[in-house]
This record gives structure tokens, sequence and C-alpha cells, in this order.
């Protein structure tokens, strides 16, 4: 017996790519797709990639329509979210791919969000390496509400937190720049994001610590064992549809060397099936992990500045968003974990 599925948010990105991973996930029937202005239309005229979905049409997004699902994922903008999740009842298991329950403090949900705070559900990062030696898979683990991560919190963290929890870098001077694909920032009419204004171009956004998922990179870091972690990240659009390639460095603490930091990273992830560490001197491309929800990284010392550099590539799609939640799905339903979800790629 199939577990009944609901998505709503159908008809952007995230839940488009949440459909194209459920719709071969052989444990789960898709019932009901959801969006706002698009109900009413086929799911194919929103999202004419999903064939094997051409009979499902979209309805309103409504507690009604979400009601007697198995499962829900809400890929709805920040705001949004909470005021739908508040009243799906304690049956189902629900996944929020936004914003609304990452954060566990209400005074970094108003300063960088603002509006109605709806407080933490469960993480569902599961490689996340926790302070104690554990990981966050732990706790997701029969969980009924789980919070999906931020794309470039994903990037960030998994870059970062090895060397964190194993107390080799400063936690007070973590850097990272982002290339994001446009993809990252909503389906919706954007002038910036015409492709006559982004392409042969590269843009910064939400530069000098604005961007939304600072403290959730801050709070990752902190649960992973960094005291008064403080991290200066700058995303730049570029053009490309798809993918994040995270450069996040960070000062070494005195006698570290690029084989204490390699011995973390392969501690942190040598048995992650989605987490790879490449060999020495090899770094990544966002390329490699088009479609496929993995996270590959290099490591390397600068040895003149005494700084860490991690490269890290995800799909922002995948790995950033849908991949991590139906991940999470399989984990808290005691299914394997890597049902559903790629390792490779699509390449060219």
């Amino acid at each position: 017996m199939t577990l009944s599925v609901a998505v709503a948010g159908a008809s952007g990105y995230a839940g488009g790519e949440l459909l194209r991973i459920l719709a071969h996930h052989p444990d789960v029937t898709i019932s009901t797709v959801t969006a706002h202005s698009n109900a009413g239309q086929p799911l194919i005229a929103a999202q004419p990639h999903l064939r094997s979905l051409e009979h499902l049409t979209l309805v309103d997004t409504t507690p009604e329509n979400l009601a007697g699902h198995d499962i829900v994922f809400v890929a709805l903008p920040h705001g949004k979210s909470g005021e739908l999740t508040d009243h799906l009842g304690d049956d189902a298991l629900v996944i929020d791919c936004g914003a609304d329950h990452r954060l566990t403090s209400e005074a970094d949900w108003t300063k960088f969000y603002g509006g109605e705070f709806y407080g933490a559900w469960t993480y569902g990062m599961p490689e996340l390496l926790l302070a104690d030696g554990s990981r966050q898979r732990e706790r997701i683990v029969g969980a009924r509400r789980i919070a999906v991560p931020g794309c470039n919190v994903t990037a960030i963290t998994l870059g970062l937190a090895p060397g964190i929890q194993a107390g080799l870098v400063h936690p007070q001077d973590l850097v990272s720049v982002l290339a994001v694909g446009t993809s990252g920032a909503g389906k919706s009419l954007k002038t910036h994001l015409l492709a006559s204004e982004i392409h042969g171009s590269a843009m910064p956004y939400a530069v000098g610590g604005t961007h939304r998922h600072t403290p959730e990179i801050v709070q990752n870091l902190t649960v992973a064992g960094a005291e008064g972690a403080t991290v200066s990240f700058t995303p730049v659009l570029v053009p490309m549809s798809r993918g994040i390639l995270a450069t996040s460095t960070a000062q070494l603490l005195p006698g570290v060397s690029l084989s204490d930091a390699r011995a973390a990273w392969d501690f942190a992830y040598g048995t992650e099936p989605f987490v790879h560490v490449l060999p020495e001197g090899q770094f990544p491309k966002t390329a490699d992990v088009l479609g496929a929800n993995t996270a590959i990284m290099g490591l390397a010392v600068d040895e003149a500045a005494n700084r860490l550099v991690v490269v890290s590539a995800i799909d922002n799609l995948v790995k950033g968003t849908a991949g991590a939640a139906v991940q999470s799905m399989n984990i808290a339903l005691g299914l394997p974990e890597a049902t559903g979800l790629e390792t490779n790629g699509v390449a060219p």
C-alpha cells in the first residue's frame, strides 16, 4: 500500500522538483497538487516536463484540499507556510520547504523575515554533525513536522560544519561567496532575472550580512559546536538556471594541517550516501550535481593566509530543497534513506 501525498505550491520550481522526484518514488502516490493563481489549470500547463503526472489538476491551496493525506509537502513563500500548516492537524507528516519553521530564535525571525513567528520544527539536514558527535538524522526518525533547510544554508553548513565540530577552525571568522543559479529566486517574474539582464553577467545580492539565510547558518554551526559563530556570506547570481557553488573559508587554529582537515571531513561524510569529499587537489563543478541529491566538495589550505578553503557544489532544487525533503521523509517514515533519490547527475 502506498502513501498518499499532497504538494502545496506545485506550480513553482521547488514544487515541480518535488513532483519530479516523487513521481518515481515507489512508496508514494501523488494525489493532490495545489497552487494559487494557477489553480484550475492542468498541472502540465505549469510543469510541462512532468508528463507522467498529466492526469493531475491544480486546485486551490487550502487546508481542506490538503487534508486526508499521509504526507503533505509545502513549497510556499515565507509567511504563507505557517498560515497553512497551523490548520493541518496532527495525522499527516508535514514537510515545509519554506523558511517558516527553520529558525529557533524568534528574535532572528523578526530581524530577518518579520511577521508572525511560527516556531521551529525538526530540522531536515540529516548529515549535520552535532557537537556531541551525533547526526541530525537521529532526530528526524519518527518526526511528524520537518523544516527543510535553505539552499545556501545547505551548501555552507555542509562545507564548514566538520571543521567546527572537530575544533579545527576559528568560528568567528567564517566567510563564504556563492555562485547561485537564478531558480533560487523562485518562478515569479522579476525584472533583474530576465534573460537580457542576467545573461553574460554576475550580480551580487543581499550584501553585507542582510541575507535571510544568515541566522540559519549560524544556528547550524552553533549546534555543531561553534561558540559565538559569525558568518559573512555573499551570494552572486550567475547565468545558470540551477546550482550553487559555495567557496567557504575559515581561519585554521594553530598546528592544523590539510591532512587534519581531510580526516575530519572524511569522518563526517565517509559513510554518507549523498555528501562526497573529493580526493586532494580536486574540486567540484555545479554541473557535477545537476539533478542529483548530492553535495560534492573539495578541500585546500591557503598556507599564506592560514585559511581552510572548502568548495561545495549542490543543485539548489534537489539537495538544496526537494531532495532534502524527500530524504527527510524517508528517514521519518523508516524507509531506506536513498529511496527515490539520485546520486548520479545529468551531463553534459
